[in-house]
């Protein structure tokens, strides 16, 4: 609550004094951003190492589980959460579970890759809350109102031209070897988060470091006969850019996504999430020469307006207009300063 000097004369000004809680919440609300931004930056760059590791998506899938299993045991052992790794009865079915379609969402996304390129697999991915708010429906029984059933009927249109499909040169895509396929691959990876989602909403007592651990410890154990059978890959730059799959995007994306989560409101997560698909583009443009079009761009503009709005609350939180600080404002921001300190985020974070 702010504090006021009040003066004996009735005509003078009463003057606050500055609350410190108030630029504490600001600096803390700039540094999850750029937390936010950063993790986004380099989840933008999954396809790359993908592509440049030159393996098959099973191999690939595996050595980002074993690396980012170890990256993560070491960031818990630092932050003292290893306790959290300790589930038992439905808290570990629910990971087994998470554990099961992460598996699925990782190797159906690195074979799209290869199939389309990387900003449209990465895009097409991104449909993902669509798919969320459709099971969340059906299996949750969540009320849909008609603005996120409108949001995302055009998301789904932005989807359409996001693809290629529809563009002036949609028979060069038709004519690649795999497009198509590698459209559904997407499609089915981004279904597969969106199970992983619900799973982790739903399972109470179960933080997202723990989901995360053990999706890359049982992806390391259920998936380590393939590379033994099918041969491990020439040891040198391909071990580098599969490792970075485990300890980059996996370790260091993670930590600098959910420092940066549980410092920000849920609508400012909501926009910044974009950056991972807007980093991906760019870097397919300028790594590979991949360019969308103006219909495919066009169509991912559309694509972010609608999964936007179709998020409770985002797009009124983002058009609002600033208002003064009051003693209940003022009260409001120390409380998410002290809750973002002692809670962890159950969030869980892009492929």
């Amino acid at each position: 609550m702010a504090l006021t000097m009040r003066s004996s004369n009735p005509g003078t000004a009463v003057s606050p004094l500055p609350n410190p809680a108030l630029p504490q919440a600001l600096q803390r609300e700039r540094q999850g951003v750029l937390l936010m931004v950063a993790g986004g930056l380099l989840l933008g760059s999954i396809g790359a190492f993908v592509e440049e590791a030159g393996q098959d998506p099973l191999t690939t899938v595996w050595f980002r589980c074993a690396f980012g299993m170890l990256a993560l045991l070491a960031w818990g052992a630092a932050s003292s959460r290893l306790a959290e790794l300790r589930l038992r009865g439905t808290a570990f079915a629910a990971a087994l579970a998470a554990s099961a379609l992460m598996l699925g969402n990782w190797a159906l996304f690195f074979a799209s890759i290869t199939r389309t390129s990387i900003g449209v697999a990465t895009v097409v991915f991104h449909v993902q809350p669509l798919w969320v708010l459709a099971l969340g429906a059906w299996w949750l029984r969540e009320r849909v109102s008609w603005r996120q059933a409108a949001a995302a009927l055009a998301a789904l249109a932005g989807l359409a031209l996001a693809t290629g499909l529809l563009d002036a040169g949609a028979t060069g895509h038709l004519q690649q070897p795999g497009y198509l396929s590698g459209l559904a691959m997407c499609l089915g990876a981004s279904l597969c988060y969106a199970g992983v989602t619900l799973i982790a909403k739903q399972a109470r007592g179960v933080s997202s470091f723990a989901l995360a651990w053990w999706q890359c410890a049982l992806g390391t154990l259920a998936l380590l006969a393939w590379p033994v059978l099918h041969g491990w890959p020439a040891f040198g730059s391909s071990w580098a850019w599969l490792a970075g799959l485990g300890v980059i995007h996996t370790g260091l994306a993670y930590v600098l996504l959910y420092a940066g989560m549980t410092r920000l409101a849920t609508s400012r997560i909501a926009l910044l999430q974009f950056v991972y698909p807007a980093a991906a583009i760019v870097m397919d443009w300028a790594v590979y020469g991949h360019a969308l079009s103006a219909v495919q761009l066009a169509g991912v503009a559309l694509m972010a307006t609608a999964l936007t709005a179709a998020r409770p609350g985002v797009m009124r939180a983002f058009c609002a207009r600033p208002k003064p600080a009051t003693p209940a404002v003022e009260k409001q921001a120390i409380a998410r300063s002290t809750a973002s300190r002692q809670s962890p985020c159950g969030r869980q974070t892009g492929a």
